[in-house]
């Protein structure tokens, strides 16, 4: 009589890591609300604001939303936007984090995504913390300290962002959008964060922008190596609206408070976009209304978990928007008393608007 071997228990304890990984990551088939979900929320690198705030929603999911509702979120990390609604497409992942103007250029197919389609089935859930632009330069080059200051710059060294990230794209809509041409005008040096500030700290560079919420650690080091010899330039409204010119409202004034940073003595008014979360309309819509409704009520989880989100607000839920909500979220946002203009109400039922 054959008997079976046993297995390892380093084989069964990988074994069902593997499984585990495969539910997680495989793809939802439409179901309804009775069935036990686990949705991929995707973010970006472990390194930036994204992932941890998708981590900490996660959590709170499994804690909160999964016990009752029967469904939670997964948090994976990702290049950022532009992956990130790569992977929405392909039905990979339901919910993501996005930067406001990848919301918009994937909803109209423009922008850096004009080759594809536009993306009909996302949808908009919250607005969530603002990425404040610090555009830093030299103090000898900034003549006015606002951002007509970057003419100052033609022919020098300007980081504009790591390749493909959404910090260059950002980064030259707005470049674009002040009159110049990111390729032609400035020596462009393509990096990161914590590059960029180095390079500043050495002379490699005369400007950059770092797109975060505040502080941003990358700017904290390069002003404070720079020793008051740089400077953070401001926005008028007319520069707003400029940059706001085929996306109304995408951007707002944002002021950068005194002290803030080291040598900035005075507060900086600047711009910034809204990030958002953001879901594919196959999503059942109770759920989308559970996760509003534990996000606004555990608000201060999130706040205590990351600084980035203490501005989040339910009054401050749909500014910057570019993407129509999700029924759920309408349902959330008329219960909660919330006016929601007629530009955020999903095409797919015209009856939200009567």
């Amino acid at each position: 009589m054959l008997r079976s071997k046993a297995i390892p228990a380093r084989l069964v304890t990988l074994l069902l890591l593997v499984v585990l990984f495969i539910v997680a990551m495989g793809r939802i088939v439409d179901s309804g609300p009775g069935d036990r979900q686990t949705y991929i929320l995707t973010t970006a690198t472990t390194g930036g604001t994204f992932y941890p705030v998708g981590v900490a929603l996660a959590t709170l999911s499994k804690q909160v939303l999964e016990p009752e509702h029967g469904f939670s979120l997964a948090a994976i990390s990702s290049a950022g936007s532009e992956e990130n609604l790569r992977l929405m497409r392909s039905g990979e992942a339901q919910f993501a984090i996005l930067q406001g103007l990848y919301g918009a250029w994937a909803w109209r197919g423009e922008g850096r995504l004009a080759r594809q389609e536009p993306f009909a089935d996302l949808r908009s859930v919250t607005a969530l913390w603002p990425n404040v632009e610090h555009f830093l330069v030299r103090a000898s080059l900034a003549e006015t300290g606002t951002i007509e200051d970057l003419e100052h710059l033609r022919g020098r060294r300007f980081s504009i962002g790591a390749r493909f990230s959404g910090t260059e794209g950002s980064n030259r809509h707005i470049l674009t959008a002040m009159g110049m041409d990111p390729d032609h005008d400035f020596g462009l040096v393509f990096q990161g964060y914590g590059a960029s500030a180095d390079a500043f700290q050495n002379q490699l560079i005369d400007g950059m922008n770092t797109p975060a919420g505040v502080p941003v650690g990358a700017v904290t080091r390069a002003m404070a190596a720079s020793r008051g010899e740089a400077v953070l330039l401001e926005f008028d409204q007319s520069a707003l609206a400029r940059i706001n010119a085929d996306y109304p409202g995408l951007w707002r004034l944002f002021e950068i408070e005194a002290d803030t940073y080291p040598h900035q003595t005075r507060p900086v008014r600047t711009i910034a976009q809204s990030n958002l979360l953001a879901v594919t309309r196959d999503v059942p819509d109770e759920y989308v209304y559970q996760l509003l409704e534990m996000l606004y009520e555990h608000l201060g989880f999130l706040q205590a978990f990351h600084a980035a989100t203490r501005s989040m607000h339910l009054d401050s839920a749909l500014d910057g928007l570019p993407v129509p909500l999700h029924p759920g979220a309408v349902r959330f946002y008329r219960q909660h008393g919330v006016d929601i203009p007629n530009r955020l109400l999903p095409p797919e039922d015209q009856a939200l608007s009567e």
